[in-house]
């Protein structure tokens, strides 16, 4: 097997997947022994056999901040890094792909525990999803509820089934079946299953700290995980500032979520806009701009009770608060487009293939958008909304508000 910092390979060192009960392939501990430099965790580091004049180094902690230091250290020697199955399944392999490129990392890859956790609990791929709550905010799995959704989750230690727990209990799925696989591949491999509601009573101390979380939601019970635009509008906490549901799904409609791609949603009220954005595709990306406090507030607990807990929420009055902002691929104008330079500001932030569009229900909000029509072109929609409700003892039509809705792409 080449060497790992052979400099015609193009490395600068290799990531190994470990097995829970530390057995490597013979090339691969070859690779491993020859290191001049082993990098790991404590628990991978102390699975190899001691080789004389090999120098182990444990990950600083926290690792971001310290990890261009390491590198600096151990550059131009021998180094594997250790890693837990697959070094790019929330692993640490991903991190030095970012660090150093994909050229300089050779990653060697055991079975993964998610691998080890579908043969386990029979699930396959197709049918279930691995939502990761390593470093990350555990109502990311709420976005993924759905009846008879199978979900694999990576977690970050022993106390996390308590708060999985917790939060099914919440959505109504207190019933559901959660099964936590310790030591998977080890041989201290366990399993045991109990309804989410249980495992709020169950002391961390009794749970293995190396476990995957599989859950099974009931094909019964409350479902609010359409990925479609158009959530009903009691799923969020308002106080009247809401883009309504048939409003909301045109501006998502026009707005195009796509993966990885990054909404501002200014003006944001509730933040059903850019929440829904968001639920489309888990790597969506979100930064709602608010001026209330109280609204700002609400928006976070909206993103999170949805799932969408990495949403962020920026307290402030555009134009101003919009200076330093990451870029966005697309934007959402909700309110405030009469503001002075608001909507000049949103239109210099589009790059090329950028999506705006901008909702209003004032005589002046619709003359600013009906000169932008003429002056960038686009399109001009007016959308009026009628829901039934009682007339005495009949039911007649109810008219809500008028929407005049300008949307671009650059």
């Amino acid at each position: 097997m080449a060497d790992a910092t052979d400099p015609s390979a193009g490395h600068v060192l290799t990531v190994v997947g470990v097995d829970a009960d530390g057995v490597l392939d013979p090339a691969v501990a070859e690779l491993v022994r020859d290191a001049e430099v082993l990098l790991g965790g404590r628990r991978h580091l102390a699975l190899v056999p001691e080789v004389k004049g090999q120098r182990k180094v444990v990950w600083p902690s926290p690792l971001a901040e310290n990890l261009d230091r390491l590198l600096a250290e151990v550059h131009g020697r021998r180094v594997v890094a250790l890693a837990s199955g697959d070094p790019t399944l929330s692993g640490v392999g991903t991190t030095l792909v970012r660090a150093l490129g994909a050229d300089a990392v050779r990653i060697v890859p055991a079975v993964s525990s998610v691998a080890l956790a579908r043969a386990r609990m029979g699930w396959s791929a197709e049918e279930s999803v691995v939502v990761t709550l390593v470093g990350r905010h555990e109502a990311r799995l709420l976005r993924e509820l759905a009846p008879g959704r199978r979900l694999l989750l990576l977690t970050s230690g022993s106390g996390t089934p308590a708060v999985v727990a917790d939060l099914l209990g919440a959505a109504g799925h207190g019933d559901a079946p959660m099964t936590v696989l310790g030591e998977l591949g080890g041989q201290d491999e366990s399993r045991v299953t109990r309804p989410a509601r249980e495992w709020l009573a169950v002391p961390a101390a009794e749970v293995p700290p190396l476990h995957v979380l599989a859950v099974e939601v009931p094909v019964a019970g409350p479902w609010r995980s359409a990925w479609t635009a158009g959530l009903p509008d009691d799923a969020f906490e308002h106080d009247g500032q809401l883009t309504r549901r048939d409003l909301r799904a045109s501006a998502l409609a026009r707005l195009s979520p796509a993966p990885g791609q990054h909404l501002w949603d200014v003006g944001a009220g509730a933040g059903s806009v850019g929440i829904e954005w968001m639920r489309a595709h888990p790597t969506c990306r979100t930064t709602s701009v608010e001026a209330h406090p109280e609204r700002a507030a609400r928006i976070s607990r909206n993103a999170a009770r949805l799932g969408v807990p990495d949403l962020r929420v920026v307290e402030g009055r555009a134009p101003a608060a919009l200076a330093g902002l990451t870029p966005p691929d697309a934007v959402f104008l909700g309110g405030g487009a009469t503001r002075p330079g608001v909507l000049d500001a949103c239109l210099d932030a589009l790059r090329e293939g950028g999506r705006l569009v901008v909702h209003g229900v004032t005589l002046e909000t619709e003359a600013l958008l009906a000169d932008a029509y003429r002056t960038h072109g686009g399109e001009l929609t007016r959308l009026a909304v009628e829901t039934t409700a009682p007339v005495g003892t009949f039911t007649g039509w109810t008219p809500a508000r008028t929407v005049t809705q300008w949307s671009l792409t650059r």
